[in-house]
């Protein structure tokens, strides 16, 4: 395993905090605190009665910031995109091992900064592309280089949210599945187009590359089902992963054959369907694990800073793309 330019943390159990107890940064502290050879030392929020409410939930304490930071090997960062440069960059200063939410940053500059910073203090940067420790992610990664892809196609679909968007469904969805192509292809695309509907609320992608294979990427908040599924079109076989499910379907190639029915001749195929075994187990616990394990070794992580800078500069593509098309305001790169 390549070793990463990152103090190692001999200390055990690795003294875990979480910056930012909403909805996500909640399951976030509520993982940390049943890991094994890892303790939840903390919590801090903005809001306060949440933080205390969350602390009591878990067992442990709601700090402010400053204090959490001098409490804590490892912290998960997990506030408004706007404010990943100013929380982060604090975690670097302080020497704290971070796991910062997707994306990275709200620009591609001060991505790269917190990167490079992190890189000059010797400080693990994970960037929180969950979808990566899905189980049946991680099941066709194993088989995606046996395979002449022709195209992949993902959905992530859902209806209106219970909770405030600080971010257009580029952002806050599509991301997601971009680093996912991203990883599982390993190149860069040779063009994108993209539009969308219902003010940033709905988003498609398509994009293309040298050799030929198209990658498709839909995101919606308005759609009356939630759908999280990654086809795969290949040479060999077609791929379908559900992401909610965890499960992996393999079609082959189905077999003609004539059968007599009634003394007439009849024409039917015959369907291969594969079903290769996921173990099944929470995408999340799997990313902390990995992370905290990565940490403790002084390892490079599974999502680097590099893939989030990576996974940004692609959706700021399409979400400037679709604004063009849609007249809607342009974020800035």
């Amino acid at each position: 395993m390549t070793v990463a330019n990152s103090t190692v943390i001999e200390s055990t159990p690795v003294r875990a905090g979480v910056v930012g107890v909403g909805a996500m940064g909640e399951n976030h502290a509520r993982v940390y605190s049943e890991l094994q050879d890892t303790t939840l030392v903390g919590v801090t929020d903005l809001d306060t009665q949440q933080a205390e409410r969350v602390a009591a939930e878990y067992g442990t304490q709601a700090y402010d910031f400053e204090r959490l930071l001098e409490n804590c090997d490892v912290v998960t960062v997990a506030v408004p995109t706007k404010a990943h440069y100013d929380v982060v960059g604090a975690c670097i200063d302080a020497g704290v091992h971070v796991l910062v939410e997707k994306p990275i940053a709200d620009t591609i500059e001060r991505g790269r900064e917190l990167k490079q910073r992190a890189h000059e203090e010797g400080v693990t940067l994970q960037v929180g592309h969950i979808e990566r420790f899905n189980p049946a992610v991680q099941a066709l990664s194993d088989l995606i280089d046996d395979l002449d892809v022709i195209a992949v196609e993902a959905e992530r679909l859902g209806p209106p949210i219970d909770r405030t968007a600080t971010d257009d469904v580029t952002y806050d969805l599509m991301i997601h599945d971009i680093d996912i192509v991203h990883s599982l292809l390993g190149r860069e695309p040779s063009s994108i187009a993209a539009t969308g509907a219902e003010n940033g609320n709905f988003a498609t992608a398509t994009m293309e590359y040298d050799d030929g294979v198209v990658a498709s990427i839909t995101a919606s908040r308005v759609t009356q089902k939630k759908i999280r599924r990654l086809t795969v079109t290949a040479e060999e076989c077609l791929v379908e992963v559900d992401y909610l499910e965890q499960t992996v379907l393999i079609h082959r190639d189905s077999y003609p054959e004539y059968v007599i029915d009634d003394g007439k001749n009849r024409y039917r195929h015959e369907s291969v369907i594969e079903r290769p075994r996921v173990q099944n187990r929470e995408p999340l616990r799997c990313e902390l694990e990995s992370f905290v394990e990565t940490v403790s070794d002084g390892t490079i992580p599974e999502v680097t800073a590099d893939d989030g800078l990576h996974a940004l500069e692609t959706v700021q593509t399409i979400d400037r793309l679709v604004a063009e098309e849609d007249g809607l305001e342009v974020r800035p790169q």
